[in-house]
């Protein structure tokens, strides 16, 4: 029998990839211990000089005040602390427990557009108030490191000129590639006990897998070398409310069916092409960032293809030399609650502050690092993604030293039947729809 020549045998592209998290983002046994003062500590420490030096850099005539309490007088100088905005609108955890009902996802919303809205500058030595419309203007939330120019007011403000940040950490030379290879990027597939795989589910792993499509759409999935799941694979039921013992509360049917049937449905993936799975918001996981990477006995079928990998949230990943950070999204959705610019744009301004989740531990819950903050970048990436957004949306970022980061807003799977690719040589982005 002959082959048709318009069919040619495709081959599967493939890269390198080596998870990046052991040491970073990884907690191992957690204990609930200690504070979160020492977390901030930390930041404020590792973040500092960087931008202690940017704003030498900026305001070089200009004097540095060691410590916030120390601004006297009018002549301008500038200081280095953390942000923490004062909303009567962020929520409150004494009240969340005085209702008896646990919420895990309990926000406000609009924290800088309340009238009670306060923006502080605090180091060791204590805070200060910041005023001015510079302040006003400025994308700000609880958390980010930040240098401030200004003078003190005649009420013991400070009337801020002028703001500067840490700024894009140092990035490695992007490296050339000669040929096309793409990354596919998928948030938010939100299966459910209800319905866990739904026809546009179905298509979107022929799609990827290369068994659905015209004769271009093959040779295209054919150089797709790396699936990354960005959060939300499943969508537990909430436990019923009740007694410890109520029959209800402790059934684990449902969610383990439905792990069975996603790890099914993954595994036929996983046998096809390398693939990544992030934890997020909805799925069984730690909700406290960094969340840890879904156990292998969750998902045992694909576990058993060695190009299968469970990371963390957030989660560093290199493939071929490309450095990948990527986000299921809590991250920026907190800092929307500070901001109404759209959520590409705050992702992009985190890596000029060189924090990812600088609202945490304030409106974002994360787990009390004493030693580092994780969150803190050492490193630009080459590629920022955030998934369970609104819509596809992408973007550059651009350093002052030549850096250069494409940052990706990743949609919802279940509402966009949208997978990103992106090209690892380019770093061109574009959103491939799956008709179902």
């Amino acid at each position: 029998m002959s082959v048709d020549a318009t069919y040619p045998s495709l081959n599967r592209a493939s890269v390198a990839a080596t998870d990046d998290t052991t040491n970073v983002f990884r907690t191992g046994r957690r204990t609930y211990g200690q504070q979160f003062d020492e977390l901030y500590s930390q930041r404020l420490r590792e973040l500092k000089p960087a931008a202690s030096e940017a704003a030498s850099q900026r305001w070089p005539q200009v004097r540095l005040t060691p410590t916030v309490l120390n601004v006297e007088g009018p002549e301008p100088t500038y200081i280095v602390g953390t942000v923490f905005i004062d909303s009567g609108s962020k929520p409150s955890t004494l009240q969340q427990v005085e209702s008896e009902r646990w919420v895990s996802n309990l926000h406000g919303s609009g924290y800088r557009e309340a009238s009670d809205s306060v923006v502080f500058l605090e180091d060791e030595s204590g805070r200060i108030r910041l005023v001015g419309k510079n302040v006003e203007k400025a994308i700000l939330a609880s958390g980010i490191i930040m240098a401030a120019l200004g003078v003190e007011t005649a009420e013991g403000d400070f009337e801020v000129a002028d703001l500067c940040f840490a700024r894009m950490a140092p990035q490695s030379p992007l490296p050339e590639m000669a040929e096309d290879k793409y990354v596919a990027l998928v948030s938010g597939l939100a299966m459910t006990p209800d319905r866990p795989i739904s026809l546009a589910l179905q298509l979107l792993a022929e799609t990827l897998c290369g068994t659905l499509g015209s004769n271009q759409t093959q040779q295209l999935a054919a150089r797709i070398a790396q699936v990354v799941l960005v959060g939300n694979t499943m969508v537990l039921p909430p436990a019923p409310l009740g007694h410890a013992e109520d029959a209800r509360a402790n059934d684990r049917t449902p969610a383990a069916k439905l792990a069975k049937q996603a790890d099914d449905f993954l595994a036929d993936i996983a046998a096809n092409i390398p693939m990544a799975v992030m934890p997020g918001a909805d799925d069984p996981a730690d909700i406290s960032l960094p969340q840890q990477p879904l156990p292998r006995s969750l998902l045992m079928q694909c576990a058993q293809y060695s190009g299968f990998q469970s990371l963390t949230n957030p989660a560093m990943l290199h493939l071929d030399g490309l450095q990948f950070l990527g986000s299921s999204g809590q991250n920026v959705d907190d800092l929307r609650r500070y901001s109404q610019e759209p959520n590409k744009l705050l992702a992009a301004a985190s890596l000029g502050w060189r924090h990812i989740a600088p609202t945490a531990p304030d409106t974002l819950w994360c787990y009390p690092f004493t030693t580092h903050d994780p969150f803190v970048l050492h490193a630009t990436p080459h590629v920022y993604f955030v998934g369970n957004q609104d819509k596809f949306d992408s973007m550059v970022a651009s350093g002052p030293d030549g850096q250069h980061t494409r940052v990706i807003m990743v949609p919802r799977f279940a509402d966009s039947h949208q997978v990103v690719l992106l090209n690892m040589r380019t770093l061109e982005c574009t959103a491939l729809e799956i008709a179902a």
